[in-house]
Parts: structure tokens; sequence; C-alpha cells
């Protein structure tokens, strides 16, 4: 398919545009810390202006042997210019270690906001930004990308101070020392210049989508790890092969290219290099032929140009690095500047004192504008309740339990608990009414009192006791070596039923007034249900609870049941009088027992 006069360079000025925006971003990083880099680059050029101040002496050294050829050679002059020489090396090099010093303190520091910077805005995120995007992109933006921007920055960043430093001395000091030679040493030079600019320009699309391929390989060894019984199930094993291999092959076609051109840029620097040393020694030895200048002159150039072009060498050097850097800032900062939620900083008011009734409002919501998933949602539960929303898979039952918890806004209508609207306070108070125990188990990496307490203040021995008592869950801490203080993860051996019971500990140690149970049955089997379900009720008494569950037999005493198809109530009642009905409740709850008769 022909593509679109001018397409590609709007899609190149598109990637500038870009680049350069990421590089301001990180410009505003750098400017947090000006003190220390003003500092070390003063250090750094004084650093230089010392070392390019050693060749005019070697120059002299240089003429006093050649005066001493037809003479006595003058000792005392040359050692006293040794020890000049001496000094000024020793000081550069203190200077440029100083610099240095100062300078990987600055780029880890940067590397250190930038992640303090992403893990803030990770809470700050919705999760419609979660649900969208690939968790091993995210995962590489902010491992892989953020460790690229902070170890180009330590390795090149002093680097290219101390280089363009150095440059720009050795210009003037040759400048100085003589005008035609400079010219004829800088127009070769300028030659590889362009070329390196060329080859960057060239190269730098190729670094971007290596980044790019490296978080979608990221995301599908993450999806496949996660999903490998399933993979293994349906003798996936090929296709998901395939699939690697082809994201594999675009990562390295992607290196390869970025690499290759890269690679140009040190060999060409070294030529242009070696075409200036030529241009110098060639103008040189014409003007010393004509008397214009010493032969000490020559010597001197010989060495400005070899400070002069080495610090192009490493610039085109670190240029590699930078460019890969300038691919994970683009990624870096594109995640930093994608949408938060609302602040809520203005918002004054506070749920206090909650009895517990909650009441949606002609609720209307969808998670794509133009898809409609709630359409006129209108409930009330009391205080105290248990309100179970039942219905096909589908259905919105999930969606409720996001809006109540504000984990999305509604788009019309409104929620209110005890009679004020959800909207009218921080999201923060919203969450911190509810206790939440949902069908996938989430134990994180700590002991297991970090994993019940998480973040509940004021939790003593006894409470964890009184509530894994209640969950059934002290026969398992007894089990443990260090009972509470065991560390465990999520690859711990521990039973499916083991972990609800751990998640259901933890809502009741939350003791919130309200209380949501999204399929929290489903992945246990009938024995682990019943304590599982013991466990429940026992921490739904006196708190309003919300009950989203397949398996009807375990909401029958609920004090009512929602019936939802197609983001619409369509029964409303008990278990009693909705089986009288015989409407959609009965049909789902007669075909349950009847698939359980026919197994």
């Amino acid at each position: 398919m022909p593509s679109m006069p001018g397409t590609g360079n709007q899609q190149a000025m598109g990637e500038d545009a870009d680049i350069k925006g990421a590089f301001s971003s990180l410009a505003g990083y750098l400017g947090a810390m000006k003190w220390p880099v003003i500092i070390a680059v003063v250090f750094s050029f004084a650093g230089a202006i010392l070392n390019l101040m050693g060749p005019s002496r070697l120059g002299e050294v240089t003429d006093l042997i050649t005066a001493g050829l037809t003479g006595d050679v003058d000792i005392a002059a040359i050692e006293a210019i040794a020890w000049v020489l001496v000094g000024l090396y020793v000081g550069g090099l203190i200077l440029n270690y100083a610099q240095g010093f100062i300078m990987a303190t600055v780029s880890q520091r940067i590397s250190q906001n930038m992640r303090r910077d992403i893990s803030e805005k990770i809470d700050r995120l919705p999760l419609r930004y979660l649900d969208s995007h690939p968790t091993g992109d995210t995962l590489s933006r902010v491992t892989n990308d953020v460790d690229t921007v902070g170890q180009t920055m330590n390795q090149s960043l002093s680097t290219l101070v101390s280089s363009i430093c150095q440059l720009v001395g050795a210009l003037i000091l040759m400048l100085a020392t003589n005008v035609l030679m400079t010219v004829a040493g800088v127009v070769a030079t300028i030659i590889g210049v362009v070329l390196v600019i060329g080859l960057v320009k060239k190269s730098q699309p190729h670094f971007t989508a290596q980044q790019e391929e490296l978080g979608d390989i990221n995301g599908q060894v993450e999806e496949i790890y996660d999903g490998l019984d399933v993979v293994r199930t349906h003798n996936g094993e090929d296709s998901a092969q395939r699939r690697f291999h082809a994201t594999n092959d675009r990562l390295y076609e992607a290196a390869w290219k970025s690499s290759f051109l890269s690679g140009l840029n040190m060999p060409i620097m070294i030529f242009i290099g070696n075409l200036s040393y030529v241009a110098v020694c060639v103008t040189g030895a014409v003007l010393a032929m004509s008397g214009q200048i010493e032969f000490g002159v020559i010597v001197s150039f010989m060495l400005y140009i070899r400070l002069f072009t080495q610090p192009l060498q490493n610039i085109s050097q670190a240029a590699t690095s930078v460019q890969s850097m300038a691919a994970a800032c683009q990624r870096v900062f594109d995640f930093l500047a994608e949408d938060e939620v609302a602040d809520e900083s203005d918002k004054t008011e506070r749920i206090e004192k909650v009895e517990g009734r909650v009441t949606f409002h002609h609720v209307k919501f969808g998670y794509e504008p133009d898809r409609t998933i709630i359409n006129d949602f209108t409930a009330t539960a009391q205080p105290g309740q248990k309100v179970a929303i039942v219905g096909p898979t589908g259905a919105g039952k999930t969606t409720i339990v996001n809006l109540l918890e504000r984990f999305y806004e509604v788009d019309e209508g409104r929620i209110t608990l005890d009679g004020k609207s959800t909207l009218e306070v921080p999201r923060a108070d919203v969450r911190n009414q509810f206790g939440m125990v949902l069908q996938d188990t989430w134990i994180f990496e700590g002991t297991l009192r970090e994993n019940l307490v998480f973040d509940t203040e004021g939790v003593t021995d006894d409470k964890l006791d009184e509530a894994c008592e209640a969950c059934g869950l002290t026969g398992y801490v007894d089990s443990l070596p260090d009972r509470y203080d065991t560390k465990i993860d999520d690859s711990s051996a521990m039973s499916a039923g083991q972990r609800q019971l751990i998640t259901i500990a933890r809502a009741m140690l939350k003791d919130a007034p309200l209380l949501i149970l999204d399929e929290a049955t489903s992945s246990v089997d009938t024995r682990t249900e019943l304590k599982v379900q013991k466990a429940m009720d026992t921490l739904m008494e006196g708190r309003t609870s919300f009950v989203i569950a397949h398996r009807l037999s375990t909401i029958r005493d609920a004090d009512m049941i929602l019936v939802m198809e197609h983001g619409d109530i369509v029964e409303k009642g008990d278990h009693e009088e909705l089986l009288a009905k015989g409407g959609a409740y009965a049909k789902l709850y007669n075909s349950q027992f009847d698939e359980s008769d026919a197994a």
C-alpha cells in the first residue's frame, strides 16, 4: 500500500519532537541540581585548561632542545618546565576526578528522583490505564528504561561535560597559536562531525524501536510465565514460541541496525582524526619551511589536534549510549505524562460514623464512551444488609464494585453513602470505608504479619489471634516456624483456601463498616468453600456487604438479591421471593442445580 506523501517526514518530525520533549523534561531534573552541575562544569573546564597548557610548554622544551643542537642545552630551563608540566597534569587529574565524582552523584540522584516520581505516578494513575496497557510494558518502563537512563547518565554525562570543555579549550588555544593550522585541522574534523550527525539521525528511530520491542518482549515473557499452565493445557507452546520469536526477531533487527549505524561513529572519527593530523602536518611543514613558525609550534599543534579530536571521538562514542537514553527517556516521560486521577486536595468533606446506607441513583457508566455497561442502575442497601449481585458473565457485576470504590467514576447519576455523594469526598476517604475480598488473592513478599495487617495501624498479636481464629487460620499460623513473623510470598506453599482466608483476615483486621466480596469462593473446592463461607459470614456480621457470586447456593441468606442483565437490574428481592417469581433468578438458580444433578 503506497504511503501518503509527507507521512515519513511527519513521523520523523513527530519522533524528533518527542525526543526533544523528553530531553527538555530531563533538563528539568538536571536543573534541580544546577549548582553541583555548574561546579562540575567549572572543574571540568579548569582541568581541561590545565591539560591544554601542557602542549605549549612541550613546544618550549622542543625549541630549547633544538637550540641546543648548535650549542649548550639549557637543562635548568627544561627541568623547570618539566616540574610545571607535572603540576599542570596532576592538577588536571584532581579536577577531572572531582568533576567525575560530582557528575556520578548527580546522575544517580536523578535516577533516584525519577524512580520516586514513577512510583508516585503509579499511585495517581487511574485504573483505566492499568487495564488498557500490558503489565510487562509498564514494568519495562519502570525498570529497563529508568536503568538505561541512569546508567547512560552515569557513564556518559561526565564524559560529555569534560569532552566539551576540552574541545572548546583546545579550539581556543589552537586559534591563539596559529589560525591557518587551526582551519586546516578543523575543516577536516567538520566533515566527520557532519557524517556522525547524519548517522545519529539515521539510527535514532532504531533505538526507539529497540526500546519498544524490549517492552513488548518483557510483556510476552510475563504473560506466558503467568499463564504457562494454560499454554501447556492447550498445547500452545508452538504458537507462543512463534509469537515470541517474531517479537525477538524484530528486537534483533532494531538492535542490530542501531548498533551497526552507531558503531560507525568511532571508526569515522578515528579516520577524521588521522586526516586532521595529516592536514596539520602538511600545513605546519609549509609554514615552517617558509619561516613563518618555529618547529616547536608544529609539535605543540600536533598535541593540540590530538586534544581536539579525542573529545570528538569520546562524544561520538557517548552518542551511542545517549541515543539509547533518548529512546528510554521518551518512554519514561510519556509514562509520566499520562492522565492522572483528578486532584482532590481541595475537598474538605469527610465521611464519619458510617451507618452503611448505600444508594445508587440512576447510575450510568461505560468503560468506553460509545459502549455503555451500566444503563440505569438504581438500588439502596440498608445498614447491615447483605446484598448479593448476580447475573450472567458481562452483566456488569464487577463494574458496580469498581464504581463503589471509585476505581472508575460514573458517567451519569451518583452513588451516596449515608446520603453523602461519594464524589464530594476524597476517594481515599471512600475506600477507607470498604473492606474487600476478591477472587484473585494477593500475597506480597514479607511476613505473614505484614500481609495480614497491611497498612492498618495498632494491630496487636491478640487481634491477630482473634482474626485468625475467626477465619480458621490458627492451625496454619501454628504450623509456621516463626508464626506471624514467618516470611511468605506469592510462591509460598499455601493452598488456595489458605490464601483466601488470609485475605478475609486482612479485611477483618481493617474493620471497615462496608464490605465487598467479589467471587471470593470461586477458586476453592467445596470443603474449603464451607470454611471460607463460615469466615465470610463472621466478617459480614454488622456490616453492609455487597456479594458477587456465581455459586448462588452461597447467597441464599442474602437480605436482597439484585439480578443484572446487560447493565440493568431485572429483578430484586430475597431468595424465596425470586424463586417464587420464576423469572431470571429462578432460571439461573435451577440451571446450576440441574448441572449439579447432571454431574
